[in-house]
This record gives structure tokens, sequence and C-alpha cells, in this order.
């Protein structure tokens, strides 16, 4: 067996300059790195280029998760919206 001395994967690699990364520039330089990214997609693809991920990660979901799980989501949602309302009325008076 051959060793291993110092040697790292790609892997291992990539972890060790992310962490570099993140101590060097902290947790801004992503977010701005990802706006510029995002703004550079909108401009190259535009508007129905969302629409087409968004309707295929739509399917995946509804194949993956089926009917049920947007009852549920649903119902959730809507007890939150509910219990929000029933505060904000408790609140004004």
């Amino acid at each position: 067996m051959a060793e291993n001395k110092g040697k790292m994967t790609v892997s291992e690699a990539g972890q060790k300059g992310g962490r570099t990364t993140k101590q060097r520039y902290g947790h801004g330089f992503y977010e701005e790195i990802g706006k510029k990214g995002g703004m550079t997609v909108r401009d190259k693809y535009g508007h129905p280029f969302y629409e087409e991920i968004g309707g295929k990660g739509g399917e995946a979901v509804r194949d993956k998760y089926g009917t049920p799980f947007y009852e549920e989501i649903g119902h959730k949602g809507g007890q939150k919206v509910k219990r929000l309302i029933e505060e904000g009325k408790k609140s004004m008076k």
C-alpha cells in the first residue's frame, strides 16, 4: 500500500480553500459574489429562464412528494397566516 504523506484529495483541498476564504473575507463576501452571479444570470437569460427552471423544480417536487405534500404545506401555511392575523388583532386592542 502506498503511503499518503501530506497529500489531500481534491475535495479536501476545496474544503480547506473554502474555510480559508471564509476566514479571510467573511460572510458578506459570499453574499456579494452570489448577488453578482445572480444578476449575471438574470441579464444573460432573462425572465423565461426562471419560469422554465421553476417549472422543472415544481414538477420534480410533485413527482417526488405527490399531491398530499402540497395539501399539507398549504394547510400549515394557512394555519400560520390565521395565527398571525389573530396575533395582529390582539396587539391592536
